[in-house]
């Protein structure tokens, strides 16, 4: 039997959507998924740790990154540049692994000139007002800021067309469910199948 080849795949969402409660959900729930560690230039938030929520690095650094190529897809949001690893992804998606890329809709169509089999997930909040009262609930962001991610919003928002799959963060549970089933339906696509049981098939078929 040949080793399955994992999927990539883009999660994208305003800030608020709940996309990080989410792919946490699934994390814990499904061990053949990994999400990936980006780099970035912004400044950690209370409990977040170097190398496990970002690599955390200065602007030169970064910089120096991008003239090397070292990155999948980068890009700057906000005040603050985002790139994801090459290497760290490929090597991960050679292990059969499923991996995440949380990016947003100008990293995912970077990635896709590069890897156009990855599959994009959009997750929306069900309200305006919903991703609103979210986004203040945290207390970690001032007034100001979260009065620009709400202007962002709905620019973000309109490109959840440019993805394979849509879901609706309204019931937690519900949404968990649909990104679960995502998953595991695309590792019996019929050409996946094909490929890793060749001869279970091919003895099926005799």
């Amino acid at each position: 039997m040949i080793k399955q080849k994992g999927n990539l795949y883009i999660l994208s969402a305003p800030s608020g959507a709940g996309k990080s409660s989410l792919y946490k959900a699934l994390l814990q729930a499904d061990q053949q998924v990994r999400i990936s560690v980006s780099h970035t230039t912004r400044a950690p938030r209370t409990g977040e740790e170097h190398g496990r929520e970002y690599f955390f690095v200065d602007v030169d650094s970064f910089l120096d990154m991008i003239a090397e190529d070292a990155f999948f897809e980068h890009a700057q949001v906000f005040d603050n540049y985002y790139g994801t690893s090459k290497q760290a992804i490929f090597d991960m998606l050679d292990q059969g692994l499923d991996v995440i890329l949380e990016i947003d809709w100008q990293g995912a169509r970077q990635v896709r000139e590069q890897y156009p089999d990855a599959i994009g997930i959009f997750i929306l909040p069900p309200s305006l007002a919903a991703l609103e009262e979210r986004l203040t609930g945290r207390g970690t962001d001032a007034a100001d800021v979260i009065a620009r991610r709400m202007s962002k919003a709905v620019s973000e928002m309109s490109h959840y067309d440019e993805y394979e799959y849509v879901i609706i963060n309204d019931d937690f549970e519900q949404a968990l469910g649909q990104l679960k089933a995502i998953f595991a339906a695309n590792r019996a696509r019929t050409a996946l199948i094909q490929d890793i049981h060749r001869d279970l098939i091919n003895d099926l078929l005799s």
